[in-house]
């Protein structure tokens, strides 16, 4: 049973817990992390979501709520580690943006990882991840428009990572 802080308006703990898969009351908020792994070449290192999950067998970043306790960092590593078993530098990792999600339930972190990862050391987690790979901006935006990729609404800023995000680091 995962239970996540409950957040105010402001981004602040108001010390009551939340547990997931019931519905958050209007103005409560949790926490949720999205990961882009950004390799030297420019390829973002994106997974295929597992089968019997929300919005399966689609392409998507590395992510997930943060568990109770867990600031965000802490939530991007853990994450990463259980959907595609990469342990990720935090010292190469930069918080890249932050907004609240569509049905205004969580404040979501976005954050980029420039670290070279062996596809080979990829190590999947069943009951969320199917497949993995590398792709650059091109790939992803066929993935996008061909209907394999999480609906955009969930990555509002995509364009504005593209955007900073072009080549080699």
């Amino acid at each position: 049973m995962e239970m996540w802080d409950v957040l105010d308006e402001n981004r602040q703990k108001t010390g009551r817990l939340h547990r997931r898969g019931q519905p958050l009351p209007a103005g409560d908020f949790h926490l949720v992390v999205h990961v882009w792994i950004l390799d030297g070449h420019g390829n973002f290192l994106i997974s295929k979501r597992a089968a019997g999950i929300s919005l399966p067998l689609l392409w998507q970043c590395t992510g997930g709520s943060a568990v109770a306790g867990d600031d965000s960092l802490t939530s991007a590593l853990k994450e990463t580690q259980e959907e595609i078993g990469i342990n990720l530098d935090p010292s190469k990792g930069e918080l890249f943006h932050q907004f609240i999600n569509s049905d205004k339930t969580a404040f979501v972190d976005v954050w980029v990882f420039r670290q070279d990862v062996d596809i080979n050391d990829v190590v999947l987690c069943p009951e969320e991840t199917c497949d993995a790979m590398w792709a650059d901006e091109a790939k992803i935006r066929q993935l996008i428009d061909g209907g394999e990729f999480i609906p955009l609404h969930h990555y509002p800023y995509l364009d504005k990572l593209f955007a900073a995000h072009k080549g080699a680091f």
